[in-house]
């Protein structure tokens, strides 16, 4: 068997660490969550020399060992915590080659926990475009280290990394900075106290402010009945190592490092003055957001026609193989169409992700959360705030989970209450198929689509209902806070299509895998629900019989099958909730609908289609069963402009997520939020659908 190490992968935010995690990983990752708490644990495995597998733990960004974030604290519980099962063999110390200094200061925290540490120099192709020279030798034997000089661009350096990864124990341990330096005195006090212990490490533990969430901490038996100093103390203590290690830093580059700005071919000052003017910025990325949505809808309707179609021909296909029964009509009325119903929407979904993708690996999103914070001020917001709003586009869980960042715990619970308003990827099934069926295949000024239009508007409605929200609790909720907004802008790069690609992969399948044991679940339970049924159902086709004597054949088969679906258990649940939901414009198979999609809003479809596919002997697409349901009450087709603006309105502002809820929960550690948000975003999702429905039809 291969012998494994750990290697942790650590860095600053926006060093290229994710690049490396790839380039070394490859798509043989995984994405969880640290147990107990929702930071996402990143991890995969490479394969080295002499049957060596690393086992690479890619740690959240961190600026040094003097954690004041949840993300920045899992660095230091694991590099702690010598009992963790991924406590690292070696450390990876990920450094951008223009930032060295400020890089640096990390690097030698943690090689002064006597870790054996890489220091991986990335972006290493930007050097001779910004001037920079680097002795790398010097550098080596100035920080007792070994050096790897990266470019993830294009794929240089990672064999030598890999070599001095396999080679890790020849590491020297020795510290850069002496820490008792800063307080002799103290530090004594310390030793003497704690004979067999790392100084360092002691420090570390009883500086760290550990109120970022209820972890079990991996204390040092004694460490809390220690004589410490002062919280002020310890604080001005923490600022003087600082210093020392900058003064370390500094002497050290002097030698190895220099940097001829006159001779720099500096781009990014030009362009940022474009996109991030204060007009033309804003234009700028609203043209940006409408060009991705006209995208969705054009490039995708090619292979959702084809999937569409292969999920119809499937089901048909495979009651005309497998003999008749319970079994057969479980897979291809329940199982088949209720996938189909989410499977469609992979090219949409794939297409969202890959824009997301490319606009954060360019450097651009960094540029759009510092441009929003103007606004964000004025409704009792920050900068930071538009990350999780950012994030909600695709999922409103990870999007919660990155308000941790927020300081302010006014700041945070706002944003926490007002992010599932924004339009995640769950909605976006909902919002195609509907503006499909209502909204008119029609170009506006020769170039612009109407339902591109209509998407953005929808995502556009969702961020404004957020800001809108946001800017009442601020005036509402009374808790006192100051905070301060620093972002550190990435350097513009052209995306790296492995990073792109591997991005898409994984949110995609995340998306397909998560959604999709919900909706099989789903499918399987509606299709027994809608399969049988009490009394009538089991005399349907005497009933139907004698009611309508002229008819024969397939007209028959339809109205015996539309009498079972009505007379099944559904049926009988549907018509219970129909008086509810038809001042919306719903029928009772939508108000089904929604209910299920409580689990996930995706399910929508997907229980649709089991619905009108129990029964159904014909190869029909959900798209061309969703256009023929008419109305029983008002007559004409059931999804038309009113009713379909009605049913985009609800899904534009109900909670209608149980993952969300439960996640709101775990972060505010409370019922109170989670209830009392789902209870005031479905009060307005009705009344702004039935005001809709009531004025349009």
């Amino acid at each position: 068997m291969a012998r494994q190490i750990n290697v942790a992968l650590i860095g600053n935010p926006n060093t290229g660490k994710t690049s490396v995690f790839n380039r070394l990983t490859g798509l043989n990752q995984q994405v969880g969550n640290y147990p107990g708490i929702t930071v996402e644990k990143k991890q995969g495995v490479c394969k080295l020399d002499r049957g060596l597998k690393a086992h690479i733990i890619d740690l959240p960004g961190t600026y040094s060992l003097n954690a004041s974030s949840l993300d920045e604290n899992v660095v230091i519980e694991l590099l702690l915590n010598k009992n963790d099962k991924d406590f690292p063999d070696v450390a990876v110390v990920v450094a951008d080659v223009e930032n060295l200094k400020r890089n640096l200061l990390l690097f030698t925290q943690i090689k002064d926990l006597g870790i054996p540490t890489i220091l991986a120099i990335n972006m290493a192709d930007r050097m001779k475009r910004k001037a920079i020279s680097l002795d790398v030798q010097a550098l080596e034997n100035s920080l007792e280290t070994k050096i790897a000089l990266l470019s993830s661009r294009k794929n240089q350096g990672f064999n030598e990394l890999k070599e001095l990864i396999t080679n890790y124990n020849l590491l020297s341990n020795k510290p850069c900075v002496n820490a008792s330096s800063i307080a002799p005195e103290y530090f004594d006090r310390l030793r003497k106290a704690f004979p067999n212990q790392d100084l360092y490490k002691l420090w570390l533990v009883i500086t760290q402010d550990v109120n970022f969430g209820k972890l079990d901490r991996q204390e040092l038996q004694g460490v809390g009945s220690f004589q410490t100093e002062s919280k002020s103390t310890l604080k001005r203590l923490q600022q003087k190592e600082t210093i020392a290690r900058y003064q370390f830093i500094n002497n050290i580059l002097k030698k190895t490092l220099t940097i001829d700005s006159a001779n720099a071919k500096d781009f990014q000052s030009r362009l940022d003055r474009i996109l991030m003017h204060k007009i033309w910025g804003y234009v700028i990325f609203f043209g940006i957001l409408l060009l991705i949505f006209q995208a969705i809808f054009d490039w995708s309707s090619y292979p959702m026609d084809f999937i569409d179609s292969t999920f119809a021909s499937l089901s048909e296909w495979i009651k005309n193989i497998m003999p008749p029964g319970d079994f057969t009509n479980l897979i291809a009325e329940g199982i088949i169409p209720g996938l189909g119903g989410i499977v469609i929407f992979i090219p949409q979904i794939a297409f969202l992700f890959l824009f997301i993708s490319i606009l954060e690996e360019s450097g651009y999103m960094s540029r759009v959360v510092f441009l929003m914070d103007r606004i964000m001020r004025r409704f009792g917001l920050s900068g930071k705030s538009v990350v999780p709003l950012v994030a909600g586009t695709a999922c409103a869980i990870p999007a919660i989970m990155a308000t941790r960042n927020i300081e302010s715990w006014k700041e945070r619970l706002i944003t926490i209450l007002v992010t599932p308003f924004t339009t995640c990827s769950a909605r976006l099934p909902v919002y195609l198929i509907i503006i499909s069926l209502v909204i008119p295949d029609r170009d506006v000024l020769g170039i612009f689509s109407l339902r591109g239009l209509t998407l953005m508007f929808m995502y556009l409605l969702g961020f404004g209902a957020a800001i809108i929200s946001a800017y009442l609790l601020d005036k509402f909720m009374k808790i006192k806070s100051k905070t301060f907004f620093v972002v550190e802008m990435p350097h513009y790069k052209v995306p790296m299509l492995k990073n792109v690609g591997i991005t898409v992969v994984e949110k995609t399948k995340s998306f397909v895998v998560g959604a999709g044991k919900i909706i099989l679940a789903i499918s399987i339970i509606l299709w027994v629900l809608a399969s049988y049924g009490p009394g009538n159902f089991n005399r349907a086709e005497s009933i139907v019989t004698a009611e309508n004597p002229t008819l024969s054949g397939e007209e028959l088969e339809t109205e015996i099958a539309s009498y079972k679906l009505e007379h099944s258990y559904i049926g009988i649940i549907g018509h219970g909730i129909e008086p509810a939901v038809r001042p919306l414009g719903y029928d009772w198979k939508i108000g089904i609908a929604i209910v299920s999609s409580f689990a996930a809003r995706e399910v929508f479809v997907g229980t649709l289609a089991t619905i009108y596919s129990v029964g159904s002997e014909e190869e029909e697409t959900i798209m061309n069963r969703m256009a023929a349901e008419t109305n029983p009450v008002l007559g004409g087709p059931l999804f038309n402009f009113a009713s379909g603006v009605s049913l985009l309105l609800f899904y534009a502002f109900a909670m209608q997520c149980m993952s969300t809820l439960a996640i709101v929960k775990k972060e505010t550690n409370s019922w109170k939020w989670p209830m009392w948000q789902l209870t005031v975003m479905s009060a307005i999702a009705y009344v702004v659908a039935l005001a809709a429905y009531q004025l349009l039809k």
